[in-house]
């Protein structure tokens, strides 16, 4: 039977992560494993890394439980899939504390500056962003050549956030979706067998479980 590992170094939303993913492969023969240890995640083949809380509180627990060399094992041989932090964590660095992060998609993540500017309905942009908002999917101007994990999911869709930090991808390319909140962001990153969203797909409705189902069946 094939697996797939949720992460749990010990931060993150790991109970609602861990549900939608067994909701979603329910039926398909994929067991999903709550992966309390390295060598859980070494057997999965393939990997979800939540994320939750503050980035040097996340990376310090990724190395103190163990799991990092098997997240980075994981991050270069088989499908990975991160999720809030575990998105963020991805990149190289992290304006939160000044922490350096994974280093597996250049770039940076940055704090929202919003300060004095006013959303449509005149109302002050607040951070953390908190709520749905939409997402617009990247690569091209057709669905074929925009990521396969959004799948049959309509570009456009509302999804949920909530965070003070967003990634920026050095390389354009490494952008799969982008967002607005008070500026345009990515909001979703991929680079070969890793994609990754800010916004929490298992708290995003029909929409967000149909981006774990199609990672369940993503062939990178």
């Amino acid at each position: 039977m094939k697996k797939v590992a949720v992460v749990d170094y010990g931060m993150g939303n790991l109970r609602s992560v861990t549900q939608a993913v067994m909701h979603v492969a329910e039926g398909t023969g994929v067991e999903v494993v709550w992966a309390r240890t390295p060598q859980e995640v070494m057997d999965a083949e393939r990997v979800v890394l939540p994320g939750q809380g503050g980035m040097r509180d996340c990376m310090r627990e990724l190395h103190e439980s163990g799991m990092f060399d098997a997240v980075m094992h994981a991050a270069a041989h088989k499908p990975l899939m991160g999720v809030c932090v575990g998105m963020q964590m991805l990149l190289d660095h992290s304006e939160e504390l000044d922490t350096p992060c994974l280093g597996l998609i250049p770039g940076e993540v940055v704090k929202f500056d919003l300060a004095g500017q006013l959303q449509a309905d005149g109302s002050r942009f607040k951070v953390p962003q908190m709520g749905w908002n939409r997402v617009w999917q990247t690569g091209g101007q057709d669905a074929a050549s925009r990521h396969p994990v959004w799948g049959e999911v309509p570009d456009g869709s509302y999804f949920y956030f909530v965070h003070s930090y967003y990634a920026r991808p050095s390389d354009a390319r490494h952008s799969a979706g982008e967002t607005d909140y008070g500026q345009r962001f990515s909001c979703a990153i991929a680079r070969d067998n890793i994609f990754a969203t800010q916004f929490h797909p298992e708290k995003s409705a029909e929409h967000g479980l149909a981006l774990y189902r199609n990672f369940l069946h993503w062939n990178p």
